[in-house]
């Protein structure tokens, strides 16, 4: 089974490759040759995944139509928010462009949690399918933790440094890619996507 991605990021792209089976091919836009940006307008994350996942399933839909690309089951798109419990639930669907670059957005994030001792959070991805008969689902993955207070690990990316998932005592920055893609948000919500797939 094919699926187009619709997301730019190297570091998505990657993660997502990693969690889906082997039975399931995930091709980036640049594989099918979308070259366009699309703008996240929407203001859930409901919304964004739709967004993005309807504008590459529209494109794809009319060159398969002109078959320049065959045999591709559909398109899926996802949009992630952290969402801070003493916050309100910020950033949400800003988390991106909360501060402006990865960097600001996770000092940003120690700077509003300073003086508050609710330091819980989580993060929910949305996925959204769009089969190419038109057919649509969406599905979604939450992993509840806690906002450390200060940066820790070098790895993965955007608020992993600062994010410690309920159970663990490190923060997704240090644990090993392995056992955060088998706990994540991200994870969570493709093994819905999958298990939908497979019924």
């Amino acid at each position: 089974m094919r699926l187009v991605f619709a997301s730019n990021n190297a570091h998505k792209l990657e993660e997502v490759r990693g969690i889906m089976p082997e039975h399931i091919e995930v091709l980036s836009l640049h594989d099918v040759g979308f070259e366009q940006e699309i703008e996240e307008t929407g203001t859930t994350l409901e919304q964004n995944s739709a967004l993005k996942a309807e504008a590459v399933y529209q494109w794809l839909h009319d060159k398969i139509v002109n078959d320049q690309i065959v045999n591709i089951f559909g398109v899926f798109a996802d949009d992630t928010g952290l969402e801070i419990d003493a916050l309100g639930g910020k950033p949400g669907v800003y988390t991106a462009r909360w501060a402006g670059e990865t960097a600001a957005n996770r000092k940003k994030a120690l700077a509003e949690l300073a003086d508050k001792e609710d330091r819980s959070a989580q993060f929910r991805t949305v996925i959204t399918l769009i089969k190419m008969t038109g057919e649509r689902l969406t599905v979604s993955g939450v992993v509840r933790g806690r906002i450390a207070t200060e940066e820790y690990g070098q790895g993965g990316f955007g608020y992993d440094p600062v994010f410690i998932p309920q159970g663990y005592d490190k923060t997704f920055g240090e644990l090993p890619a392995e056992v955060k893609n088998s706990i994540s948000h991200r994870a969570r919500a493709i093994a819905a996507l999958v298990e939908e797939l497979n019924r």
